[in-house]
């Protein structure tokens, strides 16, 4: 897009588009002047030359706070949008800091190695420019041995990520005694990426950090960075337990940005289906690519990005031009280091045209101007598809984000709701440092780094004594930690970060071991729960664009062994799930409706009994096999949804047969949990769904939404007061839904009556006046 507005682009593309399928809606965001402030009084001069060597001459009034706060040693966390200079805002004031004080050090934190490396090349060779001696090293799982001891010693800003900083720097803080003991700043950049199970994990590691300076006698100022999200001073305040100011007024301007929402033709109108939104985003992309629209296309999955970016070379496949001289490329987890980092530099320099991504490439890593970002449904938070749709224009340009819906019950929700998707307020992140499984795992690797001592330690976030001691004689009955003369020492073999992992419910991964022609070289590796629906035997594993077929896989040994093999299908599980209700542990009541809420502990049984097998390109089920493997069982926290005996929904629900009602709580059920990350700041996998005619628990209907981690993140609990406007949201999809007897973009069955009793009963269960006054504010406008 060579022009500074996308109007003579859109004046093809859009066109072009409409007679593809349908364009729900399309908004143009104008641009914005930057509010600007004069670089600081007593900015060392180097700085002040490196900022006017890249044009800069003044900053951002949020950069300019920043600046003021830091220098105050204030913790403050700062929101502002997409390339917004958020890393000028850390960069600034710790350099200032550097250069003052030759001893001073600071610690960056990315959430993946990707920004890491970015950050490092950012500082030496943009901010630093060869003038300022100040050392920055990267230190991650990639780092050669040669560059760690000098990153230990002569680093004065060391950048890393949580997993490194878990397992590989803390449990080894005797070799970093110089850095510790002269910490000054920690910087925590994509705060929003820190909720949940792995902000829950992070949080912990930041207290072993915090214990680690303490001993060395530091007390490092946190600065903190984050795209919008609704509490980001109390997420950044529960990370680092401490005080957070916040810096949300954002001065950078923006340029014109045009936001497209897609909805794929129907193939079949009775039953609602539409045309796969991964096959029209690979025709769109395709055909932004013709335009010499340099783009980027967002998939949910790592199957689906190998997917659909083999689909693009194929029909951009000719030897005679050297494929149009386009190059795509798939980039997600999985990859091997040096694969991502020429993915990166593709981007960069120009020589990769497109790229195909998970949600890897989500974040701010530096990969050049693009000008178009596709997305292949619904990202599944508001923060994230402002994310992926800032990932286009970054150079200051005009640029285009494309949504493609799918035929999810959230996305066409979205697709008649414009004015909704506009004014809806950033989600929630959480977290929850005290869950026990959590808690327990990190208490272990912080008696590893230094005893616990019954009078001066700290409470490693448990504000009452007894509960930490509690925790440590369980550690102690379990025979990993001794206590001698009021100290808590670890007393098992190894170290304990090694059997943590802070990503997943498992830390024991799968390897993935391609022994085609006798070889034995390892590919990728995934989480064992993962690995159980995704590569068990005879599964079709697609790794850079080339298909595997799985030989064996290997629970015991943790090991996955696959040949390469051209088949025409890939593999999908199918999954039976059951759930046990261990405690009730609140009792929720809602005025005037027909549910009570009881939130409390579950167990879960996941069994993947069979997989089938889907054609390429047109994805028709063409067979099914056997997958023999144990359950996967968790115990985790849910919100169950009891309906009420005598209620108006329990009554309805009793004139119905009983096949029926479970097709209604059914559908209920996976409306209600497709619904979910619109209200709450998760995932769509982060959540689990059971509909029940006869819970055997309660011995009445139940729909039980539960989370998909151990010990629970903290969804169950805040799903609650979400409730009844959860509820009306998906009375409001039946009702606007064009199908006749349900379909995947509402209750999923197609079954004759049953899209009329499921929003029945939807009405039903909260009071109907607020149902009907939804429908009439939500109204789409003609």
């Amino acid at each position: 897009m060579k022009e500074n507005s996308a109007t003579n682009f859109l004046q093809d593309f859009v066109p072009w588009l409409e007679k593809q399928g349908e364009i729900s809606w399309m908004r143009t965001i104008g641009a914005q002047l930057p509010s600007l402030s004069p670089l600081p009084q007593g900015l060392h001069e180097k700085i002040a030359s490196a900022l006017l060597q890249r044009g800069i001459s003044s900053l951002y009034t949020h950069q300019a706070r920043a600046y003021q706060k830091a220098r105050a040693r204030c913790n403050f966390v700062v929101v502002t949008p997409t390339a917004s200079g958020k890393t000028l805002c850390y960069n600034m004031p710790v350099m200032q800091s550097l250069l003052e004080n030759p001893e001073a050090r600071a610690l960056y934190l990315f959430p993946t190695k990707a920004l890491s490396q970015d950050q490092q090349a950012e500082l030496n060779e943009i901010s630093l420019g060869g003038a300022m001696p100040v050392r920055a090293y990267t230190y991650d799982g990639d780092t050669p041995a040669s560059l760690r001891s000098i990153a230990r010693t002569q680093g004065r800003i060391v950048i890393t990520n949580p997993d490194m900083l878990h397992a590989g720097i803390l449990p080894n803080h005797t070799k970093w005694i110089a850095f510790f003991s002269n910490l000054n700043y920690v910087v925590i950049d994509e705060m929003h990426t820190y909720r949940g199970v792995f902000g829950s994990h992070v949080g912990n590691v930041i207290r072993r950090l915090k214990r680690i300076a303490a001993f060395y006698g530091s007390k490092p100022c946190f600065i903190l960075s984050s795209a919008t999200i609704a509490n980001p001073q109390e997420l950044a305040s529960m990370l680092i337990e401490d005080e957070v100011e916040l810096i949300d007024e954002n001065g950078a301007g923006t340029s014109e940005k045009t936001i497209i929402y897609y909805n794929p033709p129907i193939l079949d109108s009775l039953q609602g289906i539409r045309r796969s939104s991964a096959l029209e985003s690979e025709n769109i992309t395709l055909k932004l690519l013709s335009m010499g629209i340099k783009t980027i296309l967002f998939a949910r999955s790592r199957l689906k990005v190998e997917l659909i970016a083999s689909y693009l070379t194929e029909h951009l496949a000719n030897r005679f031009n050297d494929n149009s001289h386009i190059r795509i490329s798939p980039y997600r987890s999985g990859l091997l280091p040096s694969e991502r980092r020429a993915i990166e530099r593709g981007l960069r320099d120009g020589s990769i045209q497109g790229v195909v991504s998970t949600n890897a490439l989500e974040l701010g890593i530096d990969i050049g101007g693009l000008d178009a970002a596709v997305m292949a449904g619904y990202p599944g938070s508001t923060a994230s598809f402002w994310q992926q749709a800032g990932r286009a224009g970054r150079r200051g340009a005009a640029s285009v984000a494309v949504m493609v819906a799918t035929s999810s019950p959230l996305d066409q929700f979205y697709a008649l709701h414009p004015e909704y998707f506009f004014s809806q307020k950033p989600e929630r992140g959480r977290v929850d440092l005290n869950n026990l499984y959590i808690y327990m795992d990190h208490a272990k690797c912080a008696a590893f780094e230094l005893p616990f001592q019954d009078s001066a330690d700290s409470n490693f976030g448990i504000s009452d004594k007894e509960d930490l001691e509690e925790a440590l004689g369980m550690l102690e009955a379990e025979g990993v930690v001794r206590k001698t003369e009021g100290r808590w020492f670890w007393a098992s073999e190894g170290y304990p970060g090694e059997s943590v992992s802070l990503r997943s419910a498992r830390s024991d991964n799968v390897v993935i071991v391609d022994t085609t022609n006798g070889a034995h070289t390892v590919i990728g590796e995934m989480d064992r729960p993962s690995a159980k629906e995704l590569i068990f035997d005879n599964a079709v594993y697609i790794h850079n664009g080339t298909q595997y077929m799985v030989e064996k896989l290997d629970i015991g040994n943790r090991v996955c062994r696959v040949v390469k093999k051209d088949v025409e299908y890939w593999t999908d599980s199918i999954v039976k799930t059951d759930l046990e209700v261990l405690t009730e542990d609140d009792d929720i009541a809602f005025e005037a409706s027909s549910l009570e809420c009881v939130v409390g502990d579950v167990l879960i049984r996941d069994q993947v009994q069979k997989f089938k097998k889907l054609r390429f390109h047109t994805h028709e089920n063409i067979g099914y096999g056997e997958v023999f493997l144990p359950p996967e069982e968790m115990q985790t926290r849910a919100a169950m949804f009891i309906v009420k005996p005598q209620s108006h929904a329990g009554l309805f629900l009793d004139s119905l047969s009983p096949a029926q009602a479970q097709d209604v709580l059914s559908g209920a059920g996976k409306l209600l949990k497709s619904l979910v990350p619109a209200f709450l700041l998760c995932d769509p996998v982060d959540i689990g769904m059971i509909a029940r005619v006869k819970d055997p628990h309660f011995q009445r209907p139940a729909l039980i939404i539960y989370d998909k981690y151990p010990g629970g993140t903290g969804l169950s609990e805040a799903l609650p007061d979400r409730a009844k406007d959860l509820f009306m949201a998906a009375g409001e999809r039946v009702f606007s839904c064009g199908c006749k007897d349900g379909c995947p973009s509402c209750v999923g069955a197609d079954v004759p009556g049953i899209k009329l009793i499921s929003r029945q009963f939807l009405v039903l269960c909260f009071a109907a006046d607020s149902l009907l006054s939804f429908n009439e504010h939500h109204r789409p406008r003609t």
